[in-house]
């Protein structure tokens, strides 16, 4: 359970630690504008307009991640498959973010997929062991 709730962790922290690059890029647009950081991000270009939506797609993605693992947690119900699901989310989200900063989007579309699709995954597994029965 352990592993599986340090990927839970890595994924609140995420969207954090990927406002990084969307930060240096409105430093460098001027300095960073903390009174209006919002309207600031819109108008960014490029490299930051990326960096903007990467930082906004890192809290979606989590809002798909964290019910299955919860799910599983409070059932008491963590399985090794669903901690290499977990495992794999987090490594896909990461890739992720990479791509999108440096533009290569099919290949951000891909690992986006995998995400989801473990995501799922995990969810999937939380309603199995919850005995639930699509009847």
């Amino acid at each position: 359970m352990q592993s599986i709730l340090i990927c839970l962790f890595i994924a609140v922290l995420m969207p954090i630690i990927v406002k990084l690059p969307l930060a240096i890029a409105q430093h460098k647009a001027g300095g960073y504008d903390n009174s209006l950081p919002r309207i600031q991000q819109s108008q960014l270009t490029g490299f930051g307009a990326r960096a903007k939506a990467g930082h906004e797609n890192a809290f979606e993605a989590l809002i798909f991640f964290a019910p299955g693992v919860l799910a599983l947690v409070g059932m008491s119900a963590v399985t090794h498959q669903a901690v290499l699901y977990a495992q794999i989310w987090v490594v896909a989200r990461v890739i992720y973010h990479l791509f999108y900063l440096i533009n290569v989007h099919i290949l951000r579309s891909v690992s986006w997929a995998v995400s989801y699709a473990m995501s799922l995954l995990i969810l999937w597994q939380a309603i199995q062991m919850a005995g639930v029965t699509l009847e």
